[in-house]
């Protein structure tokens, strides 16, 4: 089979052992590694294979497990659900350059995998960088995204004029400045087993989202070879490339999940990301952070199965 970009697309081993708890006990899915666009991707895939697809991308620093807890729900619902780490993470092949992480090749990985699930099209829902992703496929590809659902990262044009105009964003994202220096931003992560990383997923988010077994799950997919520089590289690549979209003007329909009290981003950046959306709607969720995805996970995937679903919200009830 030859994907959208001309690649190649067959199944193929994950480039390390899958562990055998890799999936937890309780989340319906299987592995699965994909070769597309030169990378192979480690997928956990889920629900009937004749299914609506559905693929939901994570952020930094998570991998596919970010959203583990709104699988079943989704599968449940009727949807063919591939949740992949994204190239870099986890499983997944860490190719070496900062250039293999720009966000055009990244969105070429999804229209990679949609190929290899032999459809024309999928509904998209992406948290953090992987909303990043999302906001791409449907700027570059709409044809291919059927419906998107972007979870606290604004649209790309709004979050370039936003770091351009706002202090106040600049303070927020001074990180991807940090992740720039060589070497360091990994050396300094790795210290004390993790400590940083697990630090600000405890202190940015709703007391007791993460626990125990998460950290261990995060700790060693970042600890796996070339992981970590991988995840930083992307921070490296938008930098250094600085892309901007070829229209600004969102076709896809659209459903952009906020929770209000991100540390990360400034809350109006989510009504501003609908204002680019042709057909696009807003869900803020108050006693949320960043990390919605776990803090409400349940009402995220009802949100996600309403906005993508051809029937009228809360139909399936």
């Amino acid at each position: 089979m030859v994907d959208g970009t001309g690649n190649d697309v067959t199944e193929a081993t994950p480039p390390v052992e899958v562990p055998a708890d890799e999936i937890p006990e309780g989340v319906p899915g299987t592995s699965r590694a994909i070769e597309t666009n030169g990378v192979r991707l480690h997928v956990v895939e889920a629900g009937p294979d004749d299914g609506k697809l559905l693929v939901l991308l994570h952020g930094f620093p998570e991998f596919w497990y970010g959203w583990h807890e709104t699988i079943a729900s989704l599968a449940n619902a009727g949807y063919r659900v591939v949740v992949p780490d994204q190239r870099g993470y986890n499983l997944s092949e860490k190719p070496p350059e900062v250039a293999d992480y720009r966000i055009d090749e990244l969105a070429r990985d999804v229209v990679g995998l949609i190929d290899a699930y032999g459809r024309e099209e999928t509904a998209v829902a992406g948290h953090d960088w992987g909303a990043a992703v999302g906001w791409w496929l449907a700027l570059h590809h709409a044809d291919r995204v059927s419906e998107l659902v972007a979870v606290n990262v604004p649209h790309p044009t709004v979050f370039e004029r936003a770091l351009r105009n706002s202090w106040r964003q600049r303070r927020k994202s001074w990180y991807v400045l940090a992740f720039q220096i060589p070497r360091l931003p990994e050396a300094v992560a790795r210290a004390g087993n993790w400590r940083i990383g697990v630090r600000t997923l405890r202190e940015t988010s709703d007391p007791g989202t993460f626990g125990e077994d998460d950290f261990r799950r995060y700790r060693r997919a970042w600890n796996r070879d070339g992981a970590f520089e991988a995840m930083v590289n992307w921070y490296r690549a938008i930098v250094r490339d600085r892309p901007e979209p070829a229209t600004s003007r969102v076709e896809v329909p659209t459903l952009v999940i906020w929770g209000a009290d991100d540390p990360f981003l400034e809350k109006r950046l989510a009504g501003e990301s609908v204002d680019y959306c042709a057909d696009g709607r807003l869900l803020t969720i108050d006693d949320a952070t960043h990390w919605v995805i776990h803090e409400d996970p349940h009402r995220v995937a009802k949100a996600v199965a309403d906005h993508a679903d051809p029937l009228p919200p809360g139909a399936r009830e």
